[in-house]
């Protein structure tokens, strides 16, 4: 991890072709599983005691998202495909060019994966980048089995760093484009969109302590899909299980819910961006005084959503240590105590006290 100028390698970067898969620790599966298969319902791909291996209804590689137990709710891996098994050669090149730790395994870290190699990131994110997976049924036209509220993609990551600048500069080397960010007059960053593959992003740089998890996002066909979601959740009396939402974003357009697993990981639901694959697809700058970036209609940002993260691992299994955002956070600029976003610029602010992260 580095506060210091990232430098650029000389060496090619890996293809990537997009976020596919995270793996992630929970401290209670049986209550993981009731979160992510009985009520979001994705895809059970296997399982055994200590992990689950599922996937969304559109997906044909052997996972989405890992579940395995551990001490220390956390994330073990953002995973990334790149184009060919060469690429999983220029990966690990580039990261051992950066100075950061590699570790190389042939039949893969987890079920499903073959060769790949996971880095810690300059950022302190662990970062897995594999081509080998076992090719599963690709669910999308059972409609037998998918229900109101199906899950049909892995869209994308978000993750908090104290120096969003920073990172941005480090992604774009890797070959991420920037699609839209949060900037305020003096041209602070507080957070940026990239992507890969055709949408606003497969990953996301949300200013704050970290480095940690802010969420994983699935996709569903449309904004209806969500509000059974919601309907669902308060009809088996699991409404507290919503954080934020639904709504639709200024950045990304999109329709969007926020929820919170039993270890407190927040997962997005989402649906309804746009396609960025032109070559000179512009950058989309909202301003940080904006109510309507995170809301379109306006509506409050809870604290939550700016303080709460969840923690990232190393390569030996051991939780990150978070630093802290020198820079002011969003949250300091644009939330009161009554946890509303609605402010104007110049508008002076109430005081108020950050919440307890996880």
């Amino acid at each position: 991890m580095t506060t210091t100028p990232i430098p650029t390698p000389a060496a090619t970067p890996p293809d990537i072709l997009r976020c596919a898969y995270m793996d992630l620790v929970v401290t209670d599966l049986a209550a993981s599983r009731e979160f992510y298969v009985d009520i979001l319902g994705l895809v059970v791909t296997e399982e055994t005691d200590t992990e689950i291996y599922l996937r969304s209804f559109e997906e044909f590689i052997h996972h989405n998202l890992v579940l395995r137990t551990g001490p220390v709710a956390a994330t073990a891996a953002f995973g990334f495909r790149v184009r060919s098994p060469l690429d999983v050669d220029l990966a690990e090149a580039y990261y051992r060019e950066l100075g950061c730790r590699t570790e190389r395994r042939a039949n893969g870290f987890v079920k499903g994966i073959g060769d790949s190699v996971r880095v810690e990131d300059p950022l302190g994110f662990p970062y897995e980048f594999f081509f080998d997976t076992e090719h599963v049924e690709r669910l999308a036209w059972r409609y037998d089995l998918q229900g109101p509220g199906a899950l049909v993609r892995l869209d994308h990551f978000n993750q908090v760093t104290p120096d969003v600048g920073l990172g941005r500069g480090y992604l774009e080397d890797l070959g991420f484009r920037v699609t839209e960010d949060i900037q305020d007059e003096d041209g602070v960053t507080y957070a940026a969109w990239l992507r890969r593959k055709d949408t606003v992003h497969d990953t996301a740089l949300t200013g704050g302590d970290g480095p940690r998890m802010h969420h994983i996002a699935f996709s569903t066909h449309e904004k209806h899909n969500i509000i059974y979601i919601c309907d669902k959740l308060g009809a088996l009396r699991k409404s507290d299980l919503i954080e934020r939402g639904p709504g639709r974003h200024g950045v990304s357009n999109a329709f969007y819910l926020y929820l919170r697993d039993p270890d407190g990981h927040r997962v997005e639901i989402y649906t309804q961006d746009y396609y960025t694959g032109d070559p000179d697809n512009p950058v989309v700058t909202w301003d940080v005084h904006d109510n309507q970036r995170r809301d379109w209609w306006g509506n409050p940002v809870v604290p939550s959503w700016y303080t709460d993260a969840s923690l990232v691992l190393d390569l030996d299994g051991n939780p990150q240590p978070v630093i802290e955002r020198v820079e002011s956070s969003e949250m300091a600029v644009t939330v009161g105590a009554d946890g509303f976003s609605y402010t104007r610029k110049g508008e002076d602010l109430p005081e108020y006290k950050l919440g307890h992260q996880l």
